[in-house]
């Protein structure tokens, strides 16, 4: 289906292992698009094997495919979505964002707005951290950094994840990937949000 020509499009990038964050990415979609002449673009990154000669598919076998610079390029805005890996990113995502080094020469995201978000298997295992790590080299890149603010009454109502720096989700030892109804409001909330101000930027 050919996009409308008055149609902006957010990029929502993420590496999810167990399917927490995927999920959240999809809420955070819904958000995005609840934004009239903005689109979601869904994007992942493929994992990094320790053992140089492994590699990945081309193309995924399922859910969103991989992320390429001009992805960046395109898009009014980004969501940027990774679970925690003792308080920091993952691997797979810093990996990419390692390699966009030829899209920091020319500038290309730089006045972009980008918003973060994450998961986590307990209540405090690094989800703040773990966002503010996503922000530093999006800040390297020029790009604007939103979060949530306490406008959003599910920031002060939750007691699972959601942060004024980003949305999360708290998965427990299970690895629940279903989202509560207070995660859910956050991530859509910040999609919106990041839809709304890119939106206006650009224009």
């Amino acid at each position: 289906m050919k996009m409308a020509s008055n149609t902006h499009e957010i990029l929502v990038l993420y590496y999810s292992h167990h399917g927490s964050v995927r999920d959240l990415a999809r809420h955070i979609a819904h958000g995005i698009e609840q934004t009239s002449g903005v689109a979601a673009r869904l994007r992942t990154v493929p994992r990094v094997s320790a053992v140089c000669e492994a590699t990945d598919a081309a193309v995924p076998d399922s859910g969103a495919p991989y992320v390429e610079a001009v992805d960046l390029e395109e898009c009014i805005g980004l969501a940027l979505g990774s679970p925690t890996r003792f308080g920091n990113m993952a691997a797979p995502l810093k990996y990419f964002l390692d390699s966009t080094s030829g899209l920091w020469l020319t500038g290309a995201l730089a006045g972009k707005p980008a918003a973060v978000f994450t998961s986590t298997a307990s209540m405090h295992g690094g989800q703040e951290s773990t966002l503010l790590s996503m922000m530093l080299p999006l800040l390297h890149h020029g790009m604007i950094i939103l979060g949530i603010p306490y406008t959003e009454g599910a920031l002060s109502e939750t007691r699972e994840g959601g942060t004024p720096y980003g949305a999360s989700h708290v998965s427990g030892s299970d690895g629940n990937t279903t989202a509560t109804e207070h995660e859910k409001l956050l991530a859509v909330a910040l999609g919106r949000r990041l839809a709304e101000t890119a939106k206006k930027l650009v224009s």
